[in-house]
């Protein structure tokens, strides 16, 4: 699928192919581990914190099941002191109470949400406090493994944009949308190149450039050494003609 969706972003889209060209194969890949519930904790822990505490607050919230993940009464049977003691704030509590109470009550069909289109996963989504429309096209993306998904809002996306495109402003969400229509179906394969795009060449990429004969740092410090003395070489004349004159 993704090959299919390589050769359509880069007939459809001359800036977006060279995207593609310079970061390499495609590596989208499916969170399919664990359920759709688990899913949601673990985006709620993990808003606004860096990498290294999030998994760690989120490795204490699991290790108080015996399972290791939390089932929708599960969670709604937690103490708040012991979601506070596993690092969560008052605001984030409140978050996955409101998630397990309406997974619980059938307000969210998590067991459905498969089968929805997505708008229609959206509008469910974001009726739990604390998940917002990203989260929602995130979740569309890389746990549903939907193809069309394009994160407007996302400000990797909307930086990529503006580098590859060479705009002088961040794009709104309706020029992201503009520039991104010939990408559908595949908006999500285009997503995820954006997104790499601001992380660099593959090493692949970068070893091919420099077999071609890109320049390393050896080869540029020796062409710079080379320029230095050939403008010394340039000089000398002149300050000999200088000091002739002022004897």
């Amino acid at each position: 699928m993704t090959s299919a969706a390589v050769r359509h972003l880069k007939r459809a889209d001359p800036v977006l192919a060279r995207v593609i060209e310079r970061v390499g194969p495609c590596r989208l890949a499916v969170q399919s581990s664990g359920t759709h519930l688990d899913h949601i904790v673990r985006a709620i822990v993990y808003q606004q914190l860096s990498g290294k505490a999030a998994r760690t607050i989120h490795s204490r919230l699991l290790a108080l099941f015996d399972t290791g993940a939390p089932s929708p009464r599960e969670l709604i049977g937690l103490s708040d002191a012991a979601l506070r003691g596993a690092g969560l704030s008052r605001q984030k509590i409140g978050y996955l109470r409101d998630l397990a109470q309406r997974a619980a009550g059938g307000d969210v069909p998590l067991d459905a949400l498969d089968t929805l289109d997505d708008e229609a996963v959206i509008a469910a989504l974001t009726r739990i406090k604390g998940v917002g429309r990203w989260t929602a096209h995130m979740f569309l993306i890389f746990r549903l493994g939907r193809l069309n998904v394009l994160p407007e809002l996302d400000l990797g996306i909307r930086k990529a944009i503006q580098v590859a495109y060479r705009l002088r402003q961040l794009p709104d969400a309706e020029r992201v949308h503009r520039i991104g229509q010939s990408w559908a179906p595949y908006a999500s394969v285009a997503s995820w190149y954006l997104w790499r795009s601001l992380d660099g060449a593959s090493p692949a990429r970068r070893r091919k450039a420099k077999r071609a004969g890109t320049p390393g740092r050896r080869q540029r410090r020796r062409a710079g050494a080379q320029r230095r003395t050939s403008r010394a070489k340039r000089a000398s004349p002149r300050r000999r003609r200088r000091s002739s004159r002022a004897a």
